[in-house]
């Protein structure tokens, strides 16, 4: 059963980490200051995200060594 959460949690880390991509594409890309700053804000999100999801990849699978 955690082989399966860990499958997902990975999926979940793969799109956020190809979010941050994009999001850091669009920001080198837009010369807007506004449109850049709405970007930083929703890149601080991802990181955030992608943060607890680390977390409890290394939860899981420090459980599942045990």
């Amino acid at each position: 059963m955690d082989e399966i959460i860990i499958e997902k949690l990975m999926a979940k880390r793969d799109f956020y980490l190809y979010t941050l991509k994009h999001l850091d594409f669009q920001i080198l890309t837009e010369s807007a200051l506004e449109d850049n700053d709405d970007c930083e804000i929703l890149k601080i999100s991802t990181i955030s995200e992608l943060k607890k999801i680390e977390q409890e990849i290394a939860f899981l699978l420090s459980k599942k060594e045990s």
